[in-house]
């Protein structure tokens, strides 16, 4: 059977290529196993609606979506006859091609306002969404437009939010979220997620951390729930204790507030336990991803890896440009993804001795990069966010981004992943974006 260009059966000049066309998808998505000839001249667009063209005639009720193509385990951006040319493959024998849904947002909802610019925002709880503001306020949004809960407390604008995820709450409602702000602070909130709300409920803090010399830029909390890190403009990182009855988290006073006439929750104030110290700069972004090891990025140009016991760098990567932002993901959750004051997003790997070059680099974006964050179930996704005013989702089998998404109209300064097929995003333009229906394998 021959395929014209256009994905339809017909009379083509151009060479053809012998190909199969494969899926780990369930029915009704598989096309038959047979081997077809098809113009070697078709892009990933005539693939895609070469294989909607096959499915259909097996399914007349079946609706086009678009698809994504790998050959040996490289994403097809480039004709085929390009692709094997470019890689040396033989277009004599039968070339197996895997096909996928696109990673790409099949829904933009509604946007979520705020009073002021969406600096922060964490979305590994899939109940919820929390986000930080330059208002001084903290929410939680259990979906677009509905906002439950207003974190108040901070004096200055909040920069950087984090979910923590405490061994055993007090009950199974309880949650347990962290912000860090510019007022040099940083807080921890309790909140029921089930509780049913028509507004907003204000809530205050249980813990204030204090310790800082300057404003707090990122916070990371240890995997179990039992400390918070936090990296400043006064280049340092600290560690702090949970735990509001812990004798040991450096707690130095309780305060208790009656409102209404009803005695509110005890709020104490808690010292920093340690401190790292090495970086010469502002410490943009810290992440805590295994017991032992934290990760810290800085206005210095450098990455550092930390043992936490010892309190000491054991990896100092430098790339030579201020970073923003970073995250550490992908293949066995080793890779490090780093982003700062040019349009390049940065991977290293680690694990390869005596190599502190990146592995990769994404430069699509225009100008900084303010966030990048690894799919938390993939080795291979990770989306970006630029002042720019665009979020990209990329794949490291391929050089260039999967999406593109400009719903925002400023600087967009956080992104994240969400329930592992959105991407929430915060923005200059004081809003939450949420990109949903987004299929990652």
């Amino acid at each position: 059977m021959d395929i014209d260009e256009n994905g339809g059966a017909g009379d083509v000049s151009s060479r053809q290529v012998q190909v199969r066309f494969v899926t780990k998808l369930k029915p009704p998505y598989k096309v038959p196993q047979a081997s077809i000839s098809i113009p070697a001249n078709l892009t990933r667009f005539g693939l895609s609606a070469l294989v909607n063209n096959l499915l259909q005639a097996a399914n007349e009720d079946w609706n086009a979506e678009p698809f994504d193509f790998l050959i040996d385990g490289e994403l097809v951006r480039m004709s085929l006859e390009e692709f094997l040319l470019a890689k040396g493959i033989s277009a004599e024998k039968v070339l197996e091609i895997e096909y996928f849904k696109a990673v790409a947002p099949r829904k933009e909802e509604e946007p979520s306002l705020h009073d002021d610019w969406v600096s922060a925002v964490d979305g590994s709880n899939d109940g919820y969404i929390l986000t930080g503001c330059y208002d001084g306020f903290g929410r939680i949004w259990r979906a677009a437009g509905i906002c439950t809960h207003e974190l108040d407390g901070h004096s200055g604008p909040v920069t950087s939010v984090c979910n923590v995820m405490p061994k055993a709450a007090e009950s199974s409602i309880d949650q347990i979220v962290a912000t860090a702000s510019k007022d040099r602070t940083l807080r921890l909130w309790k909140f029921g997620v089930e509780e049913s709300l028509d507004q907003p409920k204000k809530i205050r803090a249980f813990k204030i951390l204090r310790g800082h010399t300057a404003a707090v830029q990122s916070i990371a909390a240890e995997p179990s729930g039992d400390m918070v890190c936090s990296g400043s403009w006064d280049c340092s990182v600290n560690l702090w204790n949970i735990n509001a009855s812990d004798s040991d988290g450096g707690l130095v006073s309780v305060k208790k507030r009656r409102k209404g006439g009803e005695d509110e929750e005890p709020q104490s104030e808690g010292e920093a336990l340690t401190t790292l110290v090495g970086h010469t700069q502002c410490v943009s972004s810290v992440v805590w991803p295994q017991r032992g090891t934290i990760y810290s990025a800085s206005w210095d140009h450098s990455v550092r890896r930390w043992d936490v016991e010892t309190g000491k760098d054991s990896l100092n990567i430098f790339c030579g440009k201020a970073i923003n932002c970073l995250d550490i993901g992908g293949e066995s959750s080793a890779l490090i993804a780093a982003g700062g004051s040019d349009p390049v997003i940065r991977i290293w790997d680690p694990r390869k001795p005596g190599t502190l070059s990146p592995i990769f680099q994404f430069s699509s974006h225009n100008s900084w990069i303010s966030s990048c964050k690894w799919h938390r179930k993939s080795w291979f996704h990770l989306v970006s966010a630029s002042y720019d005013g665009k979020v990209m989702l990329w794949d490291l089998r391929t050089a260039w981004p999967l999406a593109v998404i400009d719903t925002h109209k400023d600087k967009v300064l956080s992104a994240d992943w969400w329930k592992h097929d959105s991407v929430i995003s915060g923005g200059a333009d004081s809003k939450l974006r949420i990109s949903s229906g987004i299929s990652v394998q």
